[in-house]
């Protein structure tokens, strides 16, 4: 570990001396990267729509496993219960990743602009 933290010290001194480095960075002045308004606007629909159906998906699964919950309690089919709490959690564990993927990639996305 050592010896790669050395050689990754030696690199970052070695760009930070060469003066040509920052040719790289200047090859362009005065411009910042920006989205086209023209595909700025289905961009942002079409990540608000994934999003939204996600969540949606994500509820009505739960609503389902309530259900399988209800029918498997009361029929008593054990395994048919035992789904439906799984269902549940997966539901939950889907939109909470669901909400922070789009909430990622909605930052990143609008970092640029």
């Amino acid at each position: 570990m050592s010896q790669l933290l050395a050689t990754v010290h030696t690199a970052a001194l070695a760009v930070a001396v060469d003066p040509h480095v920052g040719l790289l960075a200047d090859a362009v002045p005065n411009v910042t990267p920006e989205m086209p308004k023209d595909v700025d606007k289905p961009v942002q629909s079409l990540l608000n729509w994934t999003a939204g159906l996600g969540l949606a998906a994500a509820v009505l699964g739960g609503l389902l496993g309530w259900a399988a919950v209800a029918v498997g309690h009361n029929s008593e089919r054990a395994a048919l219960a035992a789904r439906g709490k799984q269902a549940i959690l997966w539901s939950l564990f889907g939109a909470g990743g669901i909400g922070v993927t789009a909430a990622l990639v909605t930052t990143f996305y609008t970092m640029g602009k």
